[in-house]
């Protein structure tokens, strides 16, 4: 990769004050689960699974059918972080650093983020890892893009989820309660990344600003991750739980929140946005999302009928898709709710 200097060559269009995606890339795997398929292994309709969610298609790096693990969180991330880098045309001693958000790590330790950057020959140099849910992408991005703007040079950032240790095909799925059974029409499996970096590079599009900012004191979550022990194992309590009528209730409020707060810090109007990346929760609420929110002139990209709720990779997931209709002059808003604890997230872009 060949870089101007601090002087009079430096490249044009470039903000020292300023952090640049370069370059995205994505892994989904295997063959994409139709809801044909799912309701017949769960023993419920296509016609429920599209009232409840909407979606039409998700990924597993598992077999629905027997269980079997083939693949893992960080085959998905290396694959992903490989693309990006690939694209950007950096090598591992481009890298200065590397972060990775997700909430459903391979191992609690090692970290799979250390993981994804041995198998991307990366070494001496920062591995950050994020424990959050779909929130924890952005999460990434403002931690990224704060090392860009503290001196690195460029850096990788990644998110991702799988659903294996939460979803079982073994479970008695006709005695669920329906909290708990929507997670298995509602989730996928992938991951994506970013390279960012310092000056105007591959893409060229600006990260003008980010949010991220808790807001659930003295609320209830609205949904539940959790995770066994040796002395636990056998527990009865509930892997996976969605709160669905809250996050009915307050995600496209906070969505709304969100938009505004980003614009009125920019003093960006609803006029200047070409491209809105709205919450990916469903496809059912991401339409109920996308009716409250202010009508301008933004097209939506979405991606979560096709993909399933990724978690951590829909904002990637998004990204390659906004980026080849991505002009210069043109600007994007990405908004992301995580239900979990009611965290509210999102960024700005402009292709230079």
């Amino acid at each position: 990769m060949t870089r101007a200097t601090d002087g009079a060559d430096a490249t044009d269009g470039a903000d020292r004050a300023t952090a640049y995606l370069a370059a995205t890339g994505t892994a989904l795997p295997g063959d994409p689960v139709d809801n044909t398929a799912l309701g017949a292994l769960l023993g419920v309709s296509e016609e429920w699974i599209d009232l409840f969610v909407g979606t039409r298609t998700r990924h597993f790096g598992w077999d629905p059918i027997t269980g079997e693990v083939r693949g893992s969180l960080a085959d998905l991330c290396a694959e992903a972080g490989a693309q990006a880098m690939s694209a950007a045309g950096l090598g591992p001693a481009d890298i200065e650093f590397v972060v990775l958000a997700t909430a459903t790590p391979d191992l609690l330790l090692p970290t799979t983020a250390s993981e994804v950057a041995d198998r991307l020959g990366l070494d001496h140099l920062p591995v950050y890892q994020i424990q959050a849910g779909c929130s924890g992408a952005v999460q990434a991005l403002d931690l990224g893009r704060t090392l860009i703007l503290g001196g690195r040079r460029a850096g990788l950032i990644l998110g991702g989820d799988v659903t294996h240790r939460f979803l079982s095909p073994r479970r008695d799925t006709a005695r669920m309660p329906t909290e708990e059974l929507v997670n298995y029409v509602l989730f996928g499996d992938g991951a994506g990344a970013a390279v960012l970096t310092d000056e105007p590079e591959g893409e060229r599009v600006a990260v003008r600003a980010v949010l991220n900012s808790w807001t659930g004191q003295g609320r209830p979550p609205g949904q539940l991750l959790d995770w066994y022990g040796t002395t636990d194992r056998d527990s009865d309590r509930r892997m996976l739980a969605e709160d669905y009528k809250a996050i009915e209730e307050h995600v496209p409020k906070i969505s709304v929140e969100i938009l505004w707060e980003l614009l009125g810090g920019l003093g960006w109007s609803l006029d200047d946005i070409g491209f809105l990346l709205p919450p990916q929760l469903s496809e059912r609420m991401t339409a109920r999302i996308v009716e409250r929110l202010p009508a301008g002139p933004a097209r939506e990209v979405s991606c979560v009928s096709e993909t399933g709720n990724t978690g951590n990779a829909l904002p990637f997931l998004q990204l390659e898709r906004l980026l080849p209709q991505f002009a210069v002059g043109d600007r994007a808003l990405a908004l992301c709710v995580e239900s979990s604890r009611w965290i509210r997230a999102g960024f700005a872009l402009e292709k230079v």
